[in-house]
């Protein structure tokens, strides 16, 4: 796990953040958090923003996205999701879950989640180690995709926004590719 504070050029993240945080920016409700709860729980719900997926930019926003991507040097994306969670009395932790479900384990293990926190609030990231990430402006997480975490609410601003990144990345295509050739080599 690696967590990196003031990731972007503060002039940078302050024009994202002004972006996502205006009242121009389009939101989608989505009445579950994760695909494993129970789509009726009238507690549960978020807004969510799909930047990139299904091979293909999905906001005319996607441009937004470069000087990030510029940075974690993505080999292949995912997705790239935007989550806005609404203020909550107590904290709502969500359940465990992994962001690409349908891979298998090994497949899984080749892959990166990145976390970037695009508002401070007293909401935060648990992984099942325990390991709890606080929800820090211009921070961002990165994690195996195997790696199993959730999120909460927040209960001292409005809104608890982050942007989900899922991509390979090179280092782990390099790992892996590493392996086949070892791999190849001992047969």
């Amino acid at each position: 796990m690696k967590i990196e504070d003031n990731f972007l050029d503060q002039s940078v993240f302050g024009e994202l953040q002004t972006l996502m945080m205006g009242d121009g920016f389009d939101w989608q409700y989505s009445p579950i958090i994760d695909s494993t709860e129970d789509i009726n729980n009238k507690n549960k719900f978020q807004f969510v923003h799909i930047f990139y997926a299904g091979n293909v930019p999905f906001s005319p926003y996607f441009k937004e996205m470069i000087p990030i991507l510029n940075i974690i040097k993505p080999i292949s994306l995912w997705r790239i999701k935007a989550n806005l969670l609404t203020k909550t009395s107590n904290h709502i932790e969500n359940p465990f879950h992994v962001d690409m479900p349908g891979l298998s384990e090994e497949k899984q293990k080749q892959w990166t989640t990145s976390i970037f926190y695009v508002n401070t609030n007293d909401g935060y990231t648990v992984f099942e180690d325990g390991t709890k990430i606080e929800s820090v402006a211009n921070r961002i997480v990165s994690f195996p995709e195997e790696t199993k975490h959730r999120g909460t609410s927040c209960t001292d601003e409005k809104i608890r926004m982050v942007i989900n990144f899922n991509f390979l990345s090179s280092s782990m295509f390099i790992v892996s590719l590493g392996l086949i050739v070892f791999s190849l080599i001992n047969d």
